[in-house]
């Protein structure tokens, strides 16, 4: 987990497998809700989480001067991702999903709420504690990422609202 005190590689790694981790809870949420704009909402982030991770990658690579290609992506299909972005682990939101046959839109959009505003309170908290620079940049970037996720899912709350 991320202290603040690593320097900016060791952040980029830790920042790409909390991504990783967040990325993989929302694709199996995908195909295990029930509810086809729950599906759609985890399919959505899904991909947003794996832009992050390619967005992490090319800094990692563009400061190594894509010395380690090879190795990042070895790395990132051997990598176990145990936590989201948020710092929760993805088996403890696995077992939210099992625990409901039946996740609707609003459910769904809860959950993920959840999830972005705990990976922006993460993201915040690292980029005041960063040590390197460098780092306490690439923290603020991935939190104004968090923030739009954020306001995207207030949007689709309120719209999911305003049509119940």
């Amino acid at each position: 987990m991320i202290t603040g005190k690593e320097d900016l590689l060791q952040s980029l790694i830790e920042a790409f497998l909390m991504e990783k981790g967040t990325h993989e809870f929302y694709a199996e949420a995908a195909v295990k809700v029930m509810n086809s704009q729950a599906k759609e909402t985890f399919r959505d982030l899904s991909e947003w989480e794996e832009r992050h991770m390619e967005y992490i990658e090319f800094l990692y690579l563009a400061i190594q001067d894509d010395r380690d290609i090879e190795k990042f992506d070895d790395f990132k299909r051997k990598a176990a991702a145990p936590v989201t972005e948020g710092g929760i682990p993805v088996n403890d939101l696995e077992a939210r999903i099992e625990a409901q046959d039946f996740i609707d839109d609003t459910g769904a959009l809860v959950l993920a709420l959840e999830i972005e505003g705990r990976a922006y309170n993460l993201y915040r908290g690292m980029s005041e504690k960063a040590t390197d620079t460098n780092a306490r940049v690439v923290f603020r970037d991935m939190m104004e990422q968090e923030l739009r996720h954020i306001e995207y899912l207030k949007e689709m709350r309120l719209k999911l609202a305003e049509t119940a």
